[in-house]
C-alpha cells in the first residue's frame, strides 16, 4: 500500500502539538482554504508516492519523539495508509496528532459510507478540525491558525459521546509533558 507525501518526514518539531514531534505531510486537499499556509500540499498529483512500510520503518528508528503529526494536505483523503500508519505508530507508544479540514462531526458522517474513519478515530489523540478561515486567524491560539478551529481530545470525546477540547490555560503545557513523557 502506498501513501502519497508532499515532503519527506520531518522530525524534531515542536510546532505541530505538544511535544517534540514527526510530522508526515500528506498530499492533496481540495478544502483549497484562501490563504491554506500549504498551497503546495493541494495537489493530488504532486509530492512523491511512499509505501506504507517504508513509513513505518521510518518510525519505528525514530529517537526523542513523543509522537507523530499528520498534515498536509488533509491526511483523511487518504484514510487506508493513514490508518495504517497511526497504527502502527500507536503499537510503538508514539502519541498520534492529526489536522484536517472536515469538522469531527463531518468525519463521523463520513464514517457512514466508510467505517475506516471510524476506526481512524480510535487511533487519535488530538483532532484539530475545521477549515482555516483567515478572517478567524488569531496568531495566539494553541496549535491551530483560526478561531473555528478545534483541539479535540479525541479519547475523552469517545468516551464521553460529547466533544471534549483541550482547555487553553497555563497549565496545559505541564499536562501534556507527564501525560505524553515529552523531552522538552
Amino acid at each position: 500500500m502506498t501513501i502519497r507525501l508532499a515532503a519527506p518526514l520531518q522530525s524534531d518539531s515542536v510546532v505541530d502539538g505538544f511535544g517534540v514531534r514527526t510530522v508526515i505531510w500528506t498530499q492533496g486537499c481540495s478544502h483549497n482554504c484562501p490563504f491554506c499556509q500549504n498551497p503546495q500540499t493541494h495537489d493530488f498529483t504532486g509530492g512523491a508516492e511512499f509505501t506504507v512500510q517504508e513509513i513505518c520503518e521510518e518510525l519505528k528508528n525514530l529517537q526523542n519523539q513523543d509522537g507523530i503529526t499528520l498534515s498536509g494536505g488533509d491526511p483523511l483523503y487518504q484514510i487506508e495508509p493513514v490508518l495504517e500508519i497511526v497504527k502502527f505508530a500507536k503499537s510503538i507508544n508514539l502519541n498520534v496528532w492529526c489536522y484536517t479540514g472536515f469538522t469531527y462531526e463531518q468525519v463521523l458522517e463520513m464514517s457512514k459510507k466508510n467505517p475506516l474513519y471510524r476506526e481512524f478515530l480510535d487511533y487519535i489523540d488530538v483532532l484539530v478540525d475545521g477549515l482555516f478561515i483567515n478572517d478567524l486567524k488569531d496568531l495566539n491560539l494553541l496549535f491551530r491558525g483560526s478561531s473555528n478551529q478545534r483541539l479535540i481530545d479525541v479519547p475523552k470525546t469517545l468516551k464521553e459521546n460529547k466533544i471534549v477540547l483541550i482547555p487553553e490555560s497555563d497549565g496545559i503545557m505541564e499536562t501534556f509533558k507527564k501525560k505524553e513523557k515529552t523531552y522538552i
